[in-house]
């Protein structure tokens, strides 16, 4: 036996009284380190290459603002709040991920399935509330600045009964939502990043969050049709949402409005072939094509100028305020009613950050903290719900537009913000006389890549059934029930499938390679030759309670011999024996003798002497795998069976030592384990 290392005894009551007197020591020093890397701003932008880095920024961050405004715009609809929302989000956002993100290439604002968690639960509380959640009905005419910002279709409320108890119209309640459901997923994040659970993003595998994002991707568009064909019909609430939705389609279909319809029909013909193009030439591209800039400009003049709203009562966006509103604290009470829903709002966003950051991070060779990222996006939703904003998160299409388009640090970001306050200061009110559908086709381009996954759907499964079925299980949940029982699902489904995995593992008996000291799996390899008078058993996965049964139903299977049974049938022998000698007869009672009962009771003779069991791929054994490894010991030795252990890592060693598998002086442990297969063939061929 090799002889292992002593452990040092760690004294854990002094390892963690000293960690607490460093961490609750002040020095200016430790000041100054808390303070750089809560801002990892202060530690880059010192060390900033104006001549190498800033021209990339400024160009990365115009064409991320250009793109910025339309999609933020658009976005509105799934929140179901108004643009100058979404316009705030994405200004926010970028300024405060600039300070405190460790990522220089994510773009942190406005996302779509974001969008869609806080419009879901907005719908919900505005319908409990007493609104009516039809948003269709024209807009009152207005200036666009903030003092004559008409509240049409909202009804005033006295909202006692949640903790407003001043008259609010349907705007104003729907935006105190968002706020108060953003506030509370960033308290989430920072508090994940306190006590450092960062780790809960390893449950959401990528068959998952492909899975919920495919989901989420049809929930949106079902979302979108009733504006790309200009019929009102009531937004659907709760599960099924998306099943309730397409049978009031095709009930209000006979309803469309047909210059809606050709709008959008154009409209999805420009962008689609402006982004297949796009995709194609990208190499030959300094920059990619403002498509969506291009269309709200042409919808919008064309629009106002042909009175479409007037003419052909097509919805528009309506008039969009300049300015800022002054700063609110979101309601208290409201937190209280969609603390449940900031959840699964606060872990979705921080997972796609995260993940987005160390994509790019690894492309591009620096390293990220991934506590920090949920510090930063947590407070990119704490700060900003002061300033009536609601939930960020990083987006994968505008983040490969940062980065195709030179992209060098988070000052890009700021150059961005700067795109959407000249938006929100002097242009908004342009934005007028945009129709809906126009919006909507925005939205439905932009979900082009999710909905591209059901292609890829034959190849996922050629290289893993079970991640397939994951991905099939969270999309059917997110899309058929709600993006939040989707992602419920799809966790504890993949978490399922591991423990099934672990409960049913592969089993096999090995044979030796001929010439060699290695053994494989006699069913996979040709040409392998089985060793005279030993098995060897391999069982690839922890032993532990859930699979105890399937182990010892693996191993009386493939050795053909379960001790117990054979220790049964030569006690009923020799029961039987010792009667028939008690009366002096030497016949049976069926005519055979005492050999020929032999035979009966006792059909075949055991091919083999010895067991070698390949714990190579047991990477621990717990209290009943123990038991297991010593009643199976146990049960050969009666036959005259050696078990012997081999290539056990250290772990399993001391939880079969601490078992009492060796005995209680371990003087039997040279005779049990073995550090190679072959060792304990040698020694099993020696016994006699």
């Amino acid at each position: 036996l090799m002889e292992r290392k002593p452990h040092v005894k760690i004294n854990k009551k002094e390892v963690i009284l000293a960690k607490l007197r460093q961490s609750c020591s002040c020095t200016p020093q430790k000041l100054k380190n808390f303070v750089m890397d809560f801002f990892p701003v202060l530690r880059w932008l010192p060390k900033y290459r104006c001549k190498e880095y800033f021209w990339g920024d400024v160009m990365s961050g115009l064409v991320i603002g250009i793109i910025l405004v339309p999609q933020a715009i658009a976005y509105s609809l799934l929140a179901g709040l108004k643009p100058i929302y979404s316009l705030y989000t994405s200004f926010f956002a970028n300024i405060i991920y600039f300070l405190m993100g460790t990522s220089r290439h994510v773009s942190v604002g406005i996302f779509s399935l974001i969008s869609l968690m806080v419009g879901q639960v907005v719908d919900r509380e505005l319908l409990l509330a007493g609104f009516d959640l039809n948003d269709d009905a024209p807009p009152a005419l207005g200036d666009g600045s903030l003092q004559n910002d008409s509240l049409s279709n909202t009804t005033a409320f006295n909202l006692t009964i949640v903790g407003i108890n001043a008259e609010c119209g349907k705007e104003c309640y729907a935006i105190g939502i968002a706020t108060a459901l953003t506030f509370v997923a960033g308290v989430y994040q920072v508090l994940m990043g306190i006590f450092r659970l960062g780790f809960v993003s390893m449950y959401l595998s990528e068959s998952v969050l492909d899975g919920f994002a495919t989901g989420a991707s049809l929930t949106i568009l079902t979302a979108q049709v009733k504006y790309l064909i200009g019929i009102k019909i009531p937004r659907s609430q709760g599960h099924g949402m998306l099943v309730i939705t397409w049978i009031n389609i095709f009930r209000n279909i006979s309803q469309a409005n047909l210059c809606d319809v050709i709008t959008s029909a154009i409209c999805i013909v420009v962008l689609v072939t402006a982004k297949e193009l796009g995709d194609r030439y990208k190499h030959k591209l300094k920059f990619p094509l403002p498509t969506e800039l291009v269309v709200i400009v042409v919808a919008t003049l064309v629009s106002h100028y042909g009175k479409l709203n007037e003419v052909y009562a097509s919805s528009v966006s309506g008039a969009i305020p300049t300015g800022f509103i002054p700063p609110k604290v979101p309601e208290f009470n409201l937190m209280l009613r969609v603390a449940v829903d900031a959840l699964p709002l606060a872990i979705v966003s921080f997972v796609f950050t995260v993940s987005l950051s160390e994509m790019f991070a690894k492309k591009y060779a620096y390293t990220i903290r991934a506590n920090q990222e949920m510090f930063a996006v947590g407070f990119c939703n704490i700060i900003p719900s002061f300033f009536h904003s609601f939930a960020t998160s990083a987006a994968l299409a505008k983040t490969l537009v940062k980065t195709s388009t030179g992209c060098q640090t988070q000052i890009s970001g700021v150059i961005s913000a700067m795109v959407v306050l000249l938006v929100l200061l002097f242009l908004a009110p342009l934005f007028y006389s945009l129709q809906k559908c126009v919006l909507a086709c925005i939205i439905i381009v932009s979900l082009r890549g999710a909905l591209r996954k059901f292609r890829d759907v034959s190849a996922r499964y050629h290289v893993n059934k079970v991640d397939t079925l994951v991905w099939v299980v969270t999309m059917s949940a997110s899309a058929l029930v709600s993006t939040e029982i989707g992602l419920l699902v799809g966790i504890v489904f993949s978490m399922l499938c591991i423990v099934v995995r672990t409960q049913r593992p592969r089993t096999a008996l090995l044979g030796q390679i001929q010439d060699t000291s290695f053994y494989e799996d006699d069913l996979e390899y040709e040409n392998l030759s089985t060793v005279p008078k030993v098995k060897i058993f391999r069982f690839e996965a922890p032993l532990y309670y859930a699979n105890r049964n399937y182990f010892l139903k693996s191993l009386y299977r493939l050795t053909n011999l379960d001790p117990n049974l054979e220790a049964a049938r030569r006690k009923k022998y020799e029961k039987k024996e010792k009667q028939h000698l008690k009366k002096g007869n030497d016949r049976t009672a069926n005519g055979l003798g005492i050999g020929e009962t032999t035979l009966q009771l006792v059909p075949k003779q055991i091919d083999f002497q010895a067991l070698v069991v390949d714990c190579s791929s047991i990477s621990f054994v717990d209290t009943t795998g123990v038991n297991t490894l010593k009643e199976i010991l146990k049960d050969y030795k009666n036959l005259n069976i050696s078990v012997l252990l081999a290539c056990c890592n250290p772990s399993v060693i001391d939880s079969l030592k601490r078992g009492g598998y060796f005995g209680k002086d371990f003087g039997c442990m040279q005779e049990m384990l073995f550090y190679s297969i072959h060792n304990a063939v040698v020694f099993a061929k020696d016994q006699k």
